[in-house]
């Protein structure tokens, strides 16, 4: 991407932007000393935060000295979520190259992709796409030392992504050219590989060959192929760049206009369109196979060896209707589970976010079903909220009429629901005009197996009230709430204080139509990619929802309080043996045999749990959820 210097502005917003290019190598040292997340509502609930994108808008100079001033006191104080840092310098280095300081603001971004690699389980941001934007930029400023290595990153950065051979190719052509306006030898070819054996990386563990990290490499070579789900959805070895990594299809439906770029992580920007359909193509890495050997890769230039460890979205393919429902209905047709989930979003989240949280859901859960997104135009920036509120509301329209056409046109015979923080308004909006549309009435059949509103940034009793009409359409309705969500937290003080449905603690709510699962002990966010990396309880509690449509008394680490006057009681989460990553395994094979009985259950968990100890931790689970 090329961008063309437009006359500087006036000599306030130059200073600012210098001080901007040298403050982020002190962000990078900050960050991770850095507050818990939940301490900084203060400043995302500050009305000059709050008012940062309206007036990057109308008065991109102002803008500029207030990110500073916001930056400084983050220095100052020595607490700053990495998230609000990202965010405030991209926002700076938009309005930096509109104001013509493209050679500064182009040093911002490659420092900033540096500060995405840093913080990737925190910030959930792909790198690629910003070292490429600024090494286009250093080139076209003259950087050329600086575009050159900004290039150098992206290709090891496109390498542990597992991106497709031409993509990789065009950036080495990209380092090619650069290098030559220095002076310098175009960058080697990539020599063939070498016959013995080379010592591993002491560094890094072992993840996968040579031969699996190669462009080209025949699907499935090298470490033996990972999970494959049997199911719709793809999951299976293979895929873009060779063996060692698990491809996963994600169908999509969104209202967000297409941005004219040709990355698939860019294919979709933040701006208001019509509703599109489509499958997403999501490549998670393969997990560590025991006894592999991993050999330095000499494809990797001079890097050394870093195996493919990312969750990148490789492909974005629109498809009209007809042929949607069509490619949807054949894989229904070939497995006899035909089921599907709907992940409907959050706040602060991007398209390709969504994509890539969607996969990885259906991935860690062993999903022998469909992964189907709806992702509603989101900034995808903390700065965004505002602008969030005041489209996600128009998306709750088109959701809606999305919803009836998977139900009559997609051959699922049971879909479930899952939506996220402010995803929530969308959903809500949605069920509440179908149940009205259809005259849904306690007691007819549902049309939706389980709905489940995590952390819902909703107004509590606006939900309260929707609770009623929204019942009839699902088996059951579960609530998540946390009363350590960031974002929750905030979002109470920018309403005037008024409580959000998912907040959790001594505001969780309680209501005869859904069960409230209180869920704090989790952390922030129970949909954060990091606790993904750490923690298997809610994707257990999911699973088992979505298997067995079971009562909390009978899932795992719920435990019920006093119930409020005249209200069902709410359920309190503790980990112990929820946590056990394995768990979710066990629960994968007992649906795949379809287990109904406590006995078989115990002879599943004999053939797949080989530590006794383990066996004897997961019993009680097993038997609260099958016992007679």
């Amino acid at each position: 991407m090329r961008f063309h210097p437009i006359p500087p502005r006036p000599a306030p917003a130059r200073r600012a932007g210098a001080v901007l290019a040298g403050w982020l190598c002190a962000a990078a040292l900050l960050a991770p000393r850095a507050a818990p997340a939940q301490e900084d509502p203060a400043a995302l609930a500050d009305p000059g935060f709050a008012t940062l994108a309206y007036l990057a808008e109308t008065d991109p100079d102002a803008a500029l000295d207030r990110i500073s001033a916001m930056l400084d006191r983050i220095e100052v104080t020595g607490q700053g979520d990495p998230r609000v840092v990202f965010d405030l310098y991209r926002l700076a280095a938009d309005l930096m190259i509109e104001g013509g300081q493209v050679e500064q603001a182009a040093l911002i971004l490659a420092r900033l992709a540096r500060f995405a690699q840093q913080f990737r389980p925190r910030l959930d941001i792909d790198p690629a796409p910003i070292f490429a934007e600024a090494a286009a930029l250093l080139e076209d400023t003259g950087q050329f030392r600086a575009a050159a290595e900004t290039l150098l990153a992206l290709i090891e950065e496109q390498r542990a992504g597992a991106r497709p051979a031409p993509v990789i190719a065009d950036t080495r052509a990209a380092l090619a050219r650069v290098r030559a306006a220095l002076g310098e030898p175009p960058p080697p070819l990539a020599p063939q590989l070498p016959l013995t054996p080379q010592p591993p990386d002491p560094g890094r563990p072992p993840e996968m060959t040579d031969m699996q990290d190669m462009p080209g490499a025949p699907a499935g070579s090298g470490a033996p192929g990972g999970l494959t789900g049997g199911g719709p959805g793809g999951l299976t070895g293979g895929g873009p760049g060779g063996g060692g990594h698990h491809r996963v299809d994600v169908y999509y439906a969104t209202d967000r206009a297409r941005s004219g770029r040709r990355e698939p992580a860019l294919f979709y920007g933040s701006g208001r369109g019509a509703l599109e359909l489509g499958v997403a193509t999501v490549t998670l890495p393969e997990r560590h196979s025991p006894g592999v050997v991993e050999r330095p890769s000499i494809w990797r230039l001079e890097f050394r060896a870093d195996p493919a460890r990312h969750v990148v979205l490789q492909e974005v393919q629109p498809l009209d209707p007809d042929g949607f429902y069509a490619r949807l209905g054949a894989e229904f047709a070939a497995t006899p589970t035909r089921e599907a989930f709907v992940f409907v979003h959050g706040y602060n989240m991007r398209f390709d976010q969504a994509a890539r949280r969607a996969a990885q859901i259906a991935h860690d859960m062993t999903y022998a079903g469909v992964p189907i997104l709806y992702s509603w135009p989101s900034r995808g920036s903390t700065i965004g909220y505002v602008a969030d509120t005041a489209v996600v509301r128009l998306s709750g329209r088109r959701l809606a009429r999305f919803l009836d056409d998977l139900v009559a046109r997609s051959g699922a015979q049971t879909i479930h629901l899952v939506a996220h923080s402010m995803g929530n308004r969308a959903l809500t909006d949605a069920l509440e005009l179908m149940a009205l549309r259809r005259g849904q009435r306690p007691g007819d059949p549902p049309v939706f197996g389980q709905i489940l509103f995590a952390a819902p940034d909703l107004d509590a009793g606006l939900f309260r009230e929707m609770l009623p009409t929204i019942r009839p359409l699902a088996r059951r309705l579960t609530l998540y709430a946390s009363e350590r969500d960031w974002a929750l937290v905030a979002a109470r003080k920018l309403h005037g204080n008024a409580l959000r449905a998912g907040m959790g603690g001594p505001y969780t709510l309680s209501d005869p139509a859904v069960d409230s699962i209180d869920m704090s002990e989790l952390g922030e966010d129970m949909l954060a990619h990091s606790y993904f990396a750490d923690d298997s309880s809610a994707l257990a509690d999911m699973m088992t929802l979505f298997w067995r449509n079971a009562d909390p008394a009978m899932r795992c680490g719920l435990t019920a309080t006093d119930p409020p006057e005249d209200g069902p009681p709410i359920w309190r989460y503790r980990p112990g043996p929820c946590a056990e990553r394995q768990l979710i395994e066990v629960l994968a094979h007992l649906r795949a045999e379809n287990v109904a009985s406590l006995e078989a259950a115990r002879q599943v968990v004999g053939r797949t749990v080989t530590d006794a100890a383990l066996q004897r931790q997961l019993d009680p689970v097993i038997e609260r959820l099958l016992g007679d």
